[in-house]
């Protein structure tokens, strides 16, 4: 067995990595940036050590400064999580090369299954097909309008060297071809460090089915059931569950045998994820996660088997203590996460910022995966993910009334989040009948009206004297604070504005566009970078346009035009950093 481990990540999946290493007797080591100092993880290891740096790509993603750590700790093991170097088949072989375990699949089943067009072929050896796809890397848009003009439109272009919907844009019409590759090939190298696409027909109403494998290095390979991960936005999931429901079971089992061939055919170790779409009656390939994945604890629920805890054991060399005939589901479990964001009627934008206040729920069946207490932070340079609420129940009629009833009981102040949307989602007669698709958050429900603090913008109805709802920055015992107060309309500029007593710009309200309100100015709702100026000074917009791509923790936004008009003025370029509420543009 391991006997101490470094978690080369951060947050939720840290945390939990560093509780089923507790569980086995080993020694965590936690690794952090500058922002992350005080992270709960980094409180929770047994060593800590510092990576230097803000952002990802100079601390997380620094190979050589978390070798050094290795070396100087005598951790004989790494846990990569997900996201960073997870699926890095470079990072991997740099661990095992200095004879480190490292705790996920060989460098060589990562590079095959990491290039989606390498896997695509892989699964096709074994007979498993995918969804009408190419296998050549795009490097000319005719390449994408021929292959719409032959399989029809819409066409999804994917990063072909990652996964969970970042690098991916869906193509509606020949017309927006240049503008999704130059997107998907941002968002691509930002997220995973190469920028290579690839292409494949998008299914129009189709179900995110997925199943997790485990296999050890003596022959051994099982899949440990189904999840459902159809309820997404942006191609990010919002909610999973386990099992896949509604699917005839046959299909179920074709689906898992065709997963093992899949895990198989690479000689795949250690946890993994087969991911699929399903629609009438058919399965199709879609890639395979060389990681755990995100929603792994809704499988642990069903199934009763510690995923990480066998991750370990394996990278360990120890065999599977179970077969396949020995595992059993158990009832059903949903997985929601809870991430930093507005859902702001559909537009879900990123709101990083303290948590101030963290109440979470509990009970039977109730389970909370988190990377936060209150008093930290959500850093726009990190993923956005607070924690993950799983519940389990006898049937999924009862797992989803528990997780209402516990999304009922958790509170998260200080930054917004997505349970409004979450219940909107549970609550739907769609979902409770399994009517939703992958496309269905974004183009059935109806979020109109929920935001992450529905009655933030009422002000109080016991005053006479006229109020306005200002944000304010006080500082308490040297922290810093944002505060939303109602004053009177009157009240002094050092009052309305803050204690520096300089007025701020006012904060854009929730909108699916993310502009301004209806005024002239266009202001970004959100703290982060601008990756791309859209208009120039004296073109002529109409409202809804888009005016600046702005970057948020990791992901891309559209900052539109609310009024239509001329563009007076640019305030800025590719690259800058901006806060919330700053004004970009103005149009007259």
């Amino acid at each position: 067995m391991l006997s101490k481990v470094l978690i080369a990540n951060r947050g939720e999946i840290a945390v939990r990595v560093i509780r089923a290493c507790r569980e086995l007797g080993i020694t965590t080591v936690a690794v952090y940036s500058e922002l992350d100092r005080n992270a709960l993880h980094v409180r929770m290891a047994d060593e800590a050590h510092a990576l230097g740096g803000q952002t990802a790509a100079e601390s997380y993603l620094n190979t050589e400064a978390i070798l050094d750590v290795i070396e100087r700790t005598g951790a004989d093991g790494v846990h990569p999580g997900y996201g960073f170097f997870s699926e890095n088949a470079d990072f991997a072989r740099a661990i095992t090369a200095r004879g480190v375990a490292f705790i996920g699949p060989n460098p060589e089943a990562i590079e095959v299954m990491g290039d989606k067009i390498s896997a695509r072929q892989a699964a096709e050896r074994v007979g498993v097909s995918g969804v009408p796809g190419t296998t050549d890397l795009i490097t000319d848009p005719d390449q994408v309008r021929a292959f719409g003009a032959e399989h029809g439109y819409p066409v999804a272009i994917k990063a072909a060297y990652g996964g969970g919907g970042r690098g991916m844009k869906v193509v509606a019409d020949e017309n927006l071809v240049e503008e999704a590759i130059e997107s998907a090939q941002r968002e691509a190298l930002s997220y995973f460090g190469r920028d290579e696409i690839y292409m494949e027909r998008y299914l129009e109403k189709p179900r995110h089915v997925e199943v997790q494998v485990l296999a050890d290095s003596h022959g051994n390979c099982v899949y440990l059931g189904t999840r459902d991960c159809s309820a997404q936005r942006r191609h990010q999931k919002l909610i999973e569950e386990a099992p896949a429901a509604g699917i005839d079971p046959d299909i179920l089992t074709a689906m898992g045998e065709a997963a093992v061939k899949v895990a198989r055919g690479c000689d795949y170790v250690n946890a993994g994820t087969v991911e699929f779409l399903y629609e009438d009656g058919d399965f199709y390939y879609l890639e395979m996660n060389t990681r755990l994945q995100v929603e792994h604890p809704a499988t642990e629920l069903v199934v009763g088997i510690d995923l990480v805890e066998q991750q370990i054991k394996v990278a360990s060399g120890e065999p599977l203590p179970f077969t396949q005939d020995d595992i059993e589901i158990s009832g059903h479990a949903i997985e929601v996460r809870i991430n930093a964001e507005d859902p702001a009627e559909g537009a879900f934008l990123p709101s990083p910022g303290p948590i101030t206040g963290l109440r979470v729920p509990s009970g039977y069946g109730t389970r909370w995966d988190g990377g936060y207490e209150a008093g930290d932070e959500i850093s726009q340079f990190y993923d956005n993910l607070v924690g993950k609420l799983i519940c389990w129940g006898r049937d999924r009629p009862t797992a989803i009334a528990r997780t209402l009833r516990a999304l009922d009981e958790l509170q998260v102040d200080g930054v917004a989040t997505t349970i409004s949307a979450d219940v909107a989602i549970l609550s739907h007669p769609d979902f409770a009948a399994l009517k939703h698709s992958t496309k269905w958050v974004e183009e059935t429900l109806d979020l109109t009206g929920v935001k992450s603090s529905p009655d933030e913008d009422s002000p109080p109805t016991d005053d006479t004297e006229p109020l306005v709802a200002r944000n304010i920055d006080v500082e308490v015992n040297g922290q810093r604070y944002s505060v939303r107060m109602w004053v009177p309309e009157t009240a002094p500029a050092a009052v309305a504005s803050g204690p520096s007593g300089a007025k701020r710009p006012k904060r854009a309200a929730a909108s699916k566009s993310g502009g301004s309100g209806g005024t002239g100015d266009v202001i970004v709702p959100m703290q982060g970078t601008i990756v791309k100026v859209m208009v120039s000074e004296g073109d002529t917009v109409e409202a809804g346009d888009p005016i600046v791509v702005l970057e948020a923790m990791k992901m891309e936004n559209n900052v539109c035009a609310e009024k239509s008009g001329t563009v007076t003025e640019i305030k800025v370029a590719e690259g800058d950093s901006v806060g919330g509420g700053d004004v970009v543009a103005v149009i007259e």
